[in-house]
C-alpha cells in the first residue's frame, strides 16, 4: 500500500481475521498514517491441525506499520475477538478501550502470560466516544450472548464506518440493557459510509429468539430432573449462567462452577457486578459435596467436547473432583459449532456411559442464538442505511447470502465487496473498491511457540500420526570407508518390531547395499548417505506394506 503523507482523502479498511471464517476477528482501519484495531480474536484448530492450540491472525502489517498504531477497540468479550490481544500487545504497546466486563477478561487473560494492561487502556461505556488521532470512535450497545457487547462507529475525515461486532436485537434483553436503535438511526440519518455488518446467521430466516426464551425449558429440566444437574455452556455466556443460577435460587439448590475458564468468567463477572448471584446460592465443590445430590447444580465448561474440558474429563471419570453417577442430568446450553459434532457426540456417548441422562438435541429449546437473523440483518441495514456494504464474520457463503439481503434493501450491487483476509477495501466519500492485498492468514501458537509451526511441520505431524517413524541408526569409519555398527532399526508407529523381522531384516540388507555402492564411489557428505538410505527404504516399504513412514537416518562417525 502507498504510504499517504499529509491530507489524503482515502481510508483503507483491512481484515486480518473474521472474513470467509467463523473466528480470529480482526480488523485494521487506516487514514494517512495513523491505525486503528477493532478486536484481536483466535480460533480454535481444525482436526488436521495436530497439537496445536489456538490460531491466532498475522499481525504481520500491524507489525509492518507498528508506529502507525494508535489504539485497538473491542466490540466484547468472547475468544475470538479478544483470544489474541495479548500476543498483539506483546509486539505493539498500544492502549485497548473495552467496556467493563470485556475489559476485565482481557486483563485475566493478560495476567496468565505475565503481562498487564498498557498504560493509557480504559474501560468506557456504551455511549462513550474515544479520540484516536483523526478517528472519533463510539460505542454503541448492541445484543449479544455476553453483556456490555458493542458496535463502534469509526468517524474519519473521509466519512463514518460502522462495525457492528457480534449483534443482534433482543426486545427482551436478560440484563435490561436494549440496543441502542435511537443512535444507530442517528448515525444512518447523519450518514454512514461503510457498514462492516455480522453475517453468521445470514442463511438463518426470522429472528434470533431472545435469551429470555430459554429460561421456560431451563425451568423444565431442572424441575424434572430427579439427581444431580450438571449444565454445561459457553464459559463467556454470562447471561445463560445467571438465568441458571436464578432457577436454582428459586428452587432452593446450591450452585458450583467447575472448569478454569468458567470460573475466571464468573468470578471478573461477580467482581464487576455483572451476576447477580443470591446469598447462600454459590458454593465451592467441597462445600457440594455436603449437599444432597437433588439439589445440586454444577456449571461447567465442555459443550463442544474439548478432550481437556471439565465435562469431557467427567465423562470418561478422569475428573480429580466431580464423579458422575447414574441419574445426573447433564443439560448442553449450547450448540456444536460446526466441526465440533464428533467431538460433542463422543462426549454425549460417554456420559450416556457413566448413566446420565443427557439432554443435547437443539430441541430441547435450551440454547438460542447470539447472532442477528436474517430479519435483524436487513433492520441493522436499514437503520444505518449506509452507502456502501461490506459483509464480514462469516464464511464466504454466509458473506454472498448477506450480500443478497443487502440487495433487497435497497443498496446497489455495485455498492458492496465482497473479501477475504488481506483485502484492502479503499474508501473515498464517494467511492468504494477493493484495491489489493496485505500479507494475511494465520499464525499457530504451540505451547509457549508462537509461528515456529508451518505447514512443513504440521505436514510431518501428519505423516507421524498416520505413517509413523523409522529411525535408522548406522555407524560408519569415514576414512576406511566401511559400515562398522548397524544399521539399526526403531519403529515407533509403523510397525511391530516383533512381528515384521523378515521385512526389517531385509530393509537392513537393502540399506547395506545402498551404503557399500556409495563408499565404493568415494567418501560422500552424509547428506548423500541420508538421502540414498531414505530413498532405498522408502521403495522399498512402500512396494511390501503401501505405507510411507518418515524415515529418519542417524550417521555416527566414528
Amino acid at each position: 500500500m502507498a504510504r499517504h503523507r499529509g491530507k489524503t482523502e482515502k481510508l483503507y479498511v483491512i481484515p486480518l481475521g473474521g472474513l470467509g471464517e467463523i473466528g480470529k476477528n480482526c480488523m485494521v482501519v487506516q487514514y494517512g498514517d495513523d491505525i486503528i484495531v477493532i478486536d484481536a480474536g483466535l480460533a480454535f484448530p481444525e482436526e488436521e491441525m495436530l497439537g496445536i492450540d489456538i490460531v491466532i491472525p498475522d499481525f504481520t502489517y500491524l507489525l509492518e506499520n507498528r508506529e502507525k498504531v494508535r489504539g485497538i477497540l473491542i466490540t466484547h468479550g468472547h475468544e475470538d475477538h479478544i483470544g489474541a490481544v495479548a500476543y498483539l500487545l506483546r509486539n505493539i504497546n498500544i492502549p485497548v478501550y473495552a467496556t467493563r466486563l470485556t475489559l476485565g477478561l482481557i486483563e485475566g487473560k493478560l495476567a496468565e502470560m505475565g503481562m498487564k494492561l498498557p498504560a493509557e487502556s480504559k474501560a468506557v461505556r456504551a455511549g462513550d466516544q474515544v479520540k484516536l488521532g483523526p478517528f472519533t470512535c463510539e460505542f454503541i450497545r448492541v445484543n449479544h450472548s455476553i453483556p456490555d457487547a458493542c458496535a463502534i462507529a469509526v468517524t474519519t475525515p473521509v466519512g463514518t464506518i460502522l462495525h457492528t461486532g457480534d449483534f443482534k436485537f433482543d426486545q427482551t434483553p436478560i440484563d435490561g440493557e436494549f440496543a441502542d436503535y435511537r443512535r444507530l438511526t442517528e448515525l444512518g440519518k447523519r450518514g454512514i459510509l461503510a457498514l462492516l455488518s455480522d453475517s453468521t446467521n445470514a442463511e438463518r430466516p426470522g429472528y434470533t429468539p431472545s435469551e429470555r426464551s430459554v429460561r421456560p425449558n431451563m425451568e423444565r429440566v431442572f424441575r424434572e430432573a430427579k439427581g444431580r444437574i450438571l449444565m454445561a455452556t459457553f464459559a463467556s455466556n454470562v447471561h445463560r449462567i445467571q438465568q441458571a443460577i436464578e432457577l436454582a435460587a428459586e428452587m432452593g439448590k446450591k450452585v458450583a462452577v467447575v472448569g478454569r475458564s468458567m470460573e475466571n468468567t464468573v468470578r471478573i463477572a461477580l467482581e464487576l457486578g455483572y451476576l447477580n448471584v443470591p446469598e447462600g446460592t454459590m458454593v465451592t465443590v467441597d462445600e457440594l459435596r455436603r449437599v444432597p445430590l437433588n439439589q445440586q447444580v454444577i456449571l461447567t465448561t465442555g459443550s463442544q467436547g474439548e478432550p481437556m474440558a471439565a465435562l469431557s474429563r467427567m465423562a470418561v471419570n478422569d475428573h480429580k473432583a466431580i464423579e458422575l453417577y447414574p441419574g445426573d442430568t447433564v443439560l448442553f446450553a449450547a450448540t456444536a459449532i460446526p466441526g465440533n459434532e464428533k467431538s460433542v457426540a463422543r462426549t454425549v456417548n460417554n456420559l450416556y456411559r457413566r448413566g446420565a441422562e443427557v439432554i443435547y438435541d437443539r430441541s430441547a429449546g435450551v440454547h438460542v442464538s447470539g447472532h442477528a437473523s436474517q430479519e435483524e440483518q436487513k433492520l441493522m441495514i436499514n437503520l444505518t442505511r449506509p452507502k456502501f456494504f461490506v459483509p464480514i464474520h462469516g464464511e464466504y457463503r454466509m458473506l454472498l447470502k448477506h450480500k443478497q439481503l443487502a440487495e433487497a434493501c435497497g443498496i446497489p450491487s455495485e455498492n458492496i465487496l465482497i473479501g477475504e483476509n488481506g483485502t484492502i477495501f479503499e474508501f473515498t466519500r464517494n467511492s468504494a473498491q477493493i484495491t489489493g492485498k496485505v500479507t494475511s492468514g494465520q499464525v499457530l501458537v504451540d505451547g509457549l511457540g508462537v509461528g515456529d509451526v508451518g505447514n512443513i511441520v504440521l505436514r510431518d505431524r501428519k505423516q507421524l500420526a498416520q505413517e509413523g517413524i523409522l529411525i535408522v541408526v548406522v555407524a560408519v569409519d569415514r576414512e576406511e570407508g566401511t559400515i562398522v555398527g548397524g544399521p539399526d532399526m526403531v519403529s515407533r508407529g509403523f510397525v511391530y518390531v516383533r512381528e515384521s523381522e523378515g521385512l526389517l531384516d531385509e530393509a537392513k540388507e537393502r540399506v547395506k547395499r545402498a551404503l557399500a555402492d556409495q563408499m565404493q564411489r568415494g567418501l560422500p557428505e552424509w547428506a548423500v548417505l541420508k538421502s540414498s538410505i531414505r530413498d532405498v527404504l522408502s521403495k522399498y516399504l512402500y512396494d511390501k506394506t503401501h505405507r510411507r513412514p518418515m524415515i529418519l537416518p542417524i550417521i555416527i562417525e566414528i
